[in-house]
């Protein structure tokens, strides 16, 4: 990404970010940005980095769109042709908003959309955590219960250990509990 240094002093670096309504279709979006880089030639601007970004979010509405695309410019452009680029860009259709700023001395340009997409793909939601939290949780709880079961297992008496009882013996006890005297019908 190229550090924003201005070629000469009779310009300035200048960062445009331009808001483009999210419904136009290809052509038309094409045919706005054109119109746009027209703009700036028109102003004798240079190009020096453009960084388009997909749709997003928008913080309110604005005329009746609640996402739009983005197009970050960074360029070089006389001081005195700027607030005529402003009025230009202010009269096209298409464009919801833009912002025309001065970048600090060195400042260095960077495709944030790069890294935005780079976030989306590593990213891991709340619900993806709160689920993973949970796993671990119960995982953490099982392993638990069955080491304090292990635990008992082995501190117990060997005479306390159940012996395997006899069908007959088995049968006597059934017959005890299933008793019809002790259900009181």
């Amino acid at each position: 990404m190229p550090t924003l240094i201005p070629s000469s002093e009779d310009v300035r670096i200048y960062e445009v970010a331009v808001a483009i309504s999210p419904i136009l279709d290809q052509k038309e979006e094409s045919t706005l940005l054109k119109e746009i880089d027209a703009l700036f030639v028109e102003a004798q601007a240079k190009l020096l980095y453009k960084d388009p970004w997909t749709k997003r979010g928008l913080a309110y509405k604005i005329g009746g769109h609640d996402q739009a695309k983005f197009i970050i410019y960074y360029t070089e452009m006389p001081p005195e042709k700027i607030r005529e680029f402003d009025h230009q860009l202010r009269l096209q259709k298409g464009v919801l908003r833009h912002l025309i700023v001065i970048p600090p001395k060195g400042y260095e340009a960077v495709s944030y959309e790069e890294k935005y997409q780079e976030w989306l793909k590593t990213r891991e939601t709340q619900a993806d955590v709160r689920r993973r939290e949970k796993e671990e949780k119960v995982k953490k709880t099982v392993t638990d219960q069955a080491k304090r079961a292990s635990k008992r297992m082995e501190t117990r008496p060997k005479e306390e250990k159940a012996k395997p009882m006899e069908a007959a013996k088995i049968t006597q006890e059934l017959d005890k509990l299933i008793a019809d005297s002790d259900l009181k019908l």
